[in-house]
């Protein structure tokens, strides 16, 4: 009997495999990925999620939530500064021109101090809200649950890139500030420096 015999199971050839592209091994027990959900652009190694592109609404929110924590502070810090400058010194008598002046020198270093105090805030915050927003939710993106990502890779943006997008809104705020509206009606949600940059807002819920 010979090896080529169809009576010998031994010489048999193995089977051919079913046209189209052979199907790749899982790799160390992990399912394969699903492609990624509508609004999603490819994101080696994220997880799709349903929510797409971030809302106006939400960016908005998250917008305004930052600018807030920049400035609030700030604000009721000129103001108080402000009242004491205006009433340190009441207790002088009517039309005492010398106590009233004594009064605004004493009280001076003291509001230059609070104006110190309410520009580091505004340096500080900034600083703060663009390092969480390179690195992917500034403190009103993940209150609000959205995420600024790169359009092109998924990935974030980092510190550097974040400060350039923010100059580049001011692209936004010419003719009108109609580059803040803009991600109202746009397919992708971006503004005029998100589509300079190349990043989009999307949502993490």
């Amino acid at each position: 009997m010979s090896f080529g015999s169809p009576n010998n199971p031994y010489g048999q050839q193995p089977a051919q495999a079913q046209y189209g592209a052979p199907q790749q091994p899982a790799q160390f027990g992990y399912p394969p990925q699903a492609a990624p959900g509508p609004g999603y652009p490819q994101q080696p190694g994220m997880p799709v999620r349903p929510g797409g592109y971030a809302s106006w609404g939400a960016r908005f929110g998250a917008t305004l939530i930052d600018f807030l924590i920049a400035v609030l502070v700030p604000i009721i810090i000129v103001a108080i500064s402000m009242l004491l400058r205006h009433t340190w010194g009441s207790d002088c008598e009517y039309l005492d021109i010398g106590c009233t002046n004594a009064a605004k020198r004493e009280i001076l270093p003291f509001i230059f101090a609070l104006w110190a105090l309410a520009f580091l805030w505004l340096v500080a915050a900034n600083i703060f809200i663009l390092v969480k927003e390179g690195k992917g939710a500034s403190p009103g993106k993940k209150v609000m649950k959205i995420r600024l990502i790169r359009e092109e890779t998924g990935g974030p943006l980092g510190f550097g890139m974040a400060l350039l997008r923010r100059i580049c809104h001011g692209l936004d705020s010419a003719a009108c500030s109609i580059g803040y509206l803009w991600p109202a009606w746009d397919a992708k949600g971006q503004t005029f420096a998100d589509k300079v940059m190349r990043t989009v807002v999307i949502s993490t819920e």
